[in-house]
């Protein structure tokens, strides 16, 4: 049996850019992605100027900028009036925007970009069942269409997903919180007039966040009331993964905005809760946790995805080092140790600032409702603009 370099467990975006990323330095690495059709949702939509660095080492930032709307600069507004606005031109020197494109574009390019540098590394329709870590490499048990399929490797890197079957078979402990906070979303054609700003709406009854897509489209995120509904008819919204009616988005944005959306333009709606995962560790002697295998988060923000880029473009390294060194046959902890902790910093930071996005997007009273205003108004006003430029486009990160 041959022994890989790396296998990657997950063709996500986070498991093709990490493969991607480690072809570029010439290691073998085949990847495994259980679900056999390319996905075609829109999903996560914001790439920050890190991931864009990222991305370039591997020729896919500029293909995906050119396909993407650059936003540089978000807007807040309550009660029908601007509080400020934050401007991306200084958060990074070669990016001063946030690049919006949806996933399923966004992980098109990056499945070019792989296959260009490790023909057919991609396997689709490959589960894994079970690994055995030995002392030089880990054996890797799946089946495809009904096959068994076997495979072995110095390291592997699980990057499936927040519900990873391979932290599971680990047995790495992943607390769960949940959130009482639910949106709803839609992608609608884009008559706003807001053009390429994002729009955050502080409103009363919960927080409307809007950006612009590319194709004249404009996504909408709403907050539910703490009942899951703001006419009576919106409770029915339970299920995570259900989707709602996109008359139910237009009403509520309507609503709390004044913004006029046509129902019968949407391409895409959704709902979802909130709920934060971390792994209590993300590194089992041969295997890597990344992207949220390791770390869900909330996706108010838009981290998610590139917190698990920002890992693979951090273990990348460590992994290319530990096969120069005899071969990958010896294993040392403390390099592992030295990414761990490293990374689990930076998403306890990102995990904070997405709940403090989360906590002022929800419903308030009148005079808690005035004084947000004032506040936020004096911090997009001050100096602090520039800081909170640099945290929202993940600078620190």
């Amino acid at each position: 049996m041959i022994t890989h370099d790396v296998v990657v467990v997950g063709g996500g975006p986070v498991g093709v850019l990490a493969a991607a990323l480690l072809a570029a330095r010439g290691l073998d690495v085949p990847v495994w992605e259980r679900r056999a059709e390319e996905p075609s949702l829109s999903r996560a939509i914001g790439v920050h100027p890190p991931s864009l660095d990222v991305l370039d080492r591997v020729g896919a930032a500029k293909p995906l900028v050119a396909d993407a709307v650059p936003v540089r600069r978000g807007v807040a507004r309550s009660g029908g009036r601007t509080l400020g606005t934050v401007d991306f031109d200084r958060a990074h020197p070669r990016w001063p925007f946030v690049a919006a494109l949806p996933q399923h574009r966004t992980e098109q390019l990056l499945r070019q970009r792989l296959e260009s540098l490790a023909p057919g590394s991609l396997r689709r329709g490959v589960s894994l069942d079970a690994l055995e870590q030995e002392p030089e490499r880990v054996l890797l048990h799946g089946t495809a269409e009904g096959r068994t399929v076997e495979a072995a490797a110095r390291f592997v890197i699980a990057a499936d997903g927040a519900r990873s079957s391979l932290r599971g078979a680990l047995g790495i402990d992943a607390p769960l919180r949940r959130y009482p906070d639910r949106y709803v979303m839609c992608d609608v054609a884009d008559d706003t007039g807001l053009g390429a700003d994002a729009v955050v709406h502080l409103e009363r009854r919960g927080v409307v966040e809007s950006f612009p897509l590319p194709g004249g489209v404009r996504r909408f995120v709403v907050l539910l009331d703490a009942d899951g509904d703001d006419d009576g008819d919106v409770g029915v919204v339970q299920d995570r993964d259900a989707a709602p009616d996109a008359e139910l988005v237009a009403s509520l944005v309507a609503e709390r905005t004044g913004l006029d959306l046509d129902p019968g333009t949407a391409t895409m709606t959704s709902a979802f809760g909130v709920q934060r995962r971390l792994a209590r560790r993300t590194v089992a002697g041969r295997v890597v946790l990344i992207g949220d295998a390791a770390h869900e988060i909330s996706p108010i923000g838009g981290q998610g995805m590139n917190l698990g880029w920002l890992d693979a473009a951090a273990v990348a390294p460590v992994l290319a080092r530990a096969l120069r060194a005899a071969g990958g046959r010896r294993l040392d902890p403390a390099a592992f140790r030295a990414y761990e902790e490293a990374r689990r910093r930076s998403v306890v930071r990102s995990a904070r600032q997405a709940e403090i996005n989360m906590a002022l997007g929800r419903p308030v009273g009148t005079v808690v409702g005035a004084a947000r205003q004032v506040g936020l108004s004096a911090a997009l006003h001050l100096p602090t603009r520039r800081l909170l430029a640099s945290l929202y486009s993940m600078r620190f990160v």
